[in-house]
């Protein structure tokens, strides 16, 4: 009985971490016969677990939504996880999701073993969280973008651009990203057949959702975090400008991630960087201490000399 009741957790548990599992698959992870599987869902859905049969060789087993939640099954990590989460979620970010992470939270706690308790505990204690102070995105949306990405499947919805102006977008979503207050939405756009991060509090997604895809390889070697930095700080901004630097690229390493520094030669590189203020572009680029040239826009080259002879003013005294 003991040995029934823990392979009925098991599967339980991998039920709940995939979206669907064939029969052989569940008989290879659990060391049991086909048939054992089939009369373990049969346990599984007298207890109230509505786990789905699909026939054929496409077919296979899959948890699905019932009346009431079940209970979830976690092991210390996901438990630990799962908390920490709760914790920055009520922080804000998500919208209306403060008071509700807060009940989630307190819940868990309270059903949570001492060891994992005094962990939540210390990482929550030791660890401050700064608001990014960017817009809420409501949780439908999250979870629209989040299911799409996992299911691979298309998403066509609505984005406003920086200037109001609303485009269809019909993408491949890859990933969700979180930064400095924003969520961001790395995705494959199918018509401008390029990647592309959309901010998520400018879509408005659209139903039902597109057909299945293979997922394609991210550029930048995989790092989802350097491409949505390149992303923000040139796409997403108002202003682009190229500007060649008189420094070799290696020395500019310093520069903030996801700025795109091209080498040229030995002595120079093109710095790539966006903004929505020319004047505090111009500032900036002095502050990596080489001697530049701004190769567009025009007008960027005009604030550099208009801030130039403020500084020459400044010292002309001397």
């Amino acid at each position: 009985m003991l040995e029934t009741s823990a392979r009925l957790l098991k599967l339980l548990s991998l039920l709940q971490a995939h979206k669907e599992w064939t029969g052989p698959e569940l008989s290879a992870r659990l060391g049991v016969s086909t048939r054992t599987i089939r009369n373990d869902v049969e346990r599984l859905r007298s207890l109230g677990y509505p786990v789905h049969a699909t026939p054929g060789v496409a077919g296979g087993y899959r948890l699905g939504a019932g009346a009431a939640l079940p209970p979830l099954l976690l092991d210390d990590e996901e438990a630990v996880a799962v908390a920490v989460g709760l914790g920055r979620a009520a922080g804000g970010g998500v919208e209306g999701i403060e008071e509700t992470s807060v009940r989630a939270l307190a819940k868990l706690e309270q059903v949570l073993p001492s060891r994992l308790r005094r962990r939540v505990n210390a990482l929550n204690t030791y660890t401050v969280q700064i608001p990014g102070g960017g817009p809420s995105v409501a949780p439908e949306v999250l979870t629209t973008i989040a299911n799409a990405a996992r299911d691979h499947e298309r998403l066509r919805f609505d984005y406003t651009g920086h200037e109001g102006d609303t485009t269809v977008r019909n993408v491949e979503p890859h990933r969700l990203v979180h930064r400095h207050g924003r969520w961001y939405l790395v995705a494959y756009d199918v018509e401008r057949q390029d990647w592309r991060t959309f901010r998520v509090d400018r879509v408005r997604p659209r139903t039902p959702s597109g057909p299945r895809f293979t997922p394609r390889e991210l550029p930048e070697d995989g790092d989802v975090a350097a491409f949505v930095e390149r992303g923000v700080n040139t796409a997403m901004w108002r202003y682009r400008a190229t500007v060649l630097l008189h420094a070799p690229a290696d020395q500019m390493k310093q520069l903030p991630l996801g700025l795109e520094v091209e080498p040229v030669d030995e002595a120079t590189c093109l710095l790539r960087l966006g903004g929505d203020d020319l004047h505090g572009m111009a500032v900036w680029i002095g502050f990596t201490g080489v001697d530049f040239e701004v190769l567009d826009p025009p007008e960027l080259a005009e604030h550099v000399l208009r801030l130039s002879e403020r500084y020459r003013r400044a010292v002309s005294g001397r």
